[in-house]
């Protein structure tokens, strides 16, 4: 019987990891910081990044659904034995990287210096790590994009996006991500590498959010307005403290094309994630 760790286990990438895994007859320790029962094939450790009792001294693997700068840090320090890691971070190490906003270039930043932290501990202890960067995740009802979305679009009845929302995009489903994960830790050829995990399919951002909104009861109306309109509200609303943290960075990204190559992912992992055809319980609290 194979030996996994993983970070984050009930989280949205987490909870179908743990899934497969049992199923795949592994023992998984599971650390959350909420409490859990134990399943069988599973113990829960209640605990996080900064403190959890009770880790194993060795597993065949440990996985991490959570924040990547935080893992980083952590690895790096660990005396836990094990010979695979895998770790997701975010394409927003490079969507990010030259943000006119300051924040989003920290985060960038920090991707990238976790993504380097966890390949140097890996090779100072002769372990093989692999990096996961998924797009836009979706299908648990906990992402920030979608979900949050089709929550304001519910409340509100309608959704507003500016008429240049045309930016492509690539929405990933978290059970796509989850059997990568299972993937890569098999696959001598993922050893070292980072991979794009971008989903089965390429549309405009208002296509996605039309989309989105299409599945809802009833279906909230897509409003589209000129884009010095639609900056001018945002402005009010932030100004008023309804901005939802959704800033001038975020505005002109709308515009971008935010697209990642899935060849290697493909090619290495077998990687074959699912074209964007939500449903209404994929943006639910706690879907999945």
């Amino acid at each position: 019987m194979l030996d996994a760790l993983v970070f984050g286990g009930s989280g949205q990438v987490g909870a179908p990891l743990l899934e497969r895994l049992r199923d795949a007859g592994w023992r998984v320790f599971a650390v959350s910081r909420g409490r859990h029962a134990d399943l069988p094939g599973v113990q829960w450790l209640q605990g996080d990044l900064e403190r959890c009792d009770g880790l194993p001294r060795a597993v065949d693997a440990i996985f991490s659904c959570g924040p990547l700068d935080h893992f980083a840090r952590w690895y790096a320090a660990s005396a836990i034995e094990a010979p695979r890691v895998l770790a997701f971070g975010s394409t927003s190490v490079e969507a990010k990287r030259d943000s006119a906003d300051p924040h989003e270039r920290d985060l960038a930043q920090r991707l990238r210096e976790g993504e380097r932290r966890v390949f140097a501990a890996a090779a100072a202890r002769s372990a093989q790590a692999t990096l996961l960067r998924p797009t836009l995740v979706y299908g648990a009802g906990r992402d920030l994009t979608l979900t949050r979305i089709a929550s304001l679009a519910r409340r509100w009845g309608r959704f507003v996006l500016p008429r240049d929302a045309r930016g492509l995009r690539q929405p990933v489903h978290v059970d796509d991500l989850a059997c990568a994960a299972m993937a890569a830790q098999a696959a001598p050829s993922a050893h070292g590498r980072a991979y794009d995990l971008p989903g089965g399919e390429t549309l405009p951002y208002r296509e996605m959010v039309a989309r989105t909104l299409a599945v809802l009861q009833p279906p909230p109306r897509l409003l589209q307005v000129p884009p010095p309109v639609f900056a001018a509200a945002l402005l009010g609303a932030r100004a008023v403290g309804r901005g939802g943290g959704f800033g001038a960075a975020a505005l002109a990204r709308m515009r971008e094309d935010l697209v990642f190559d899935v060849a290697p992912a493909q090619d290495d992992l077998g990687y074959a994630p699912r074209p964007f055809q939500p449903t209404a319980a994929m943006f639910a609290a706690g879907a999945g």
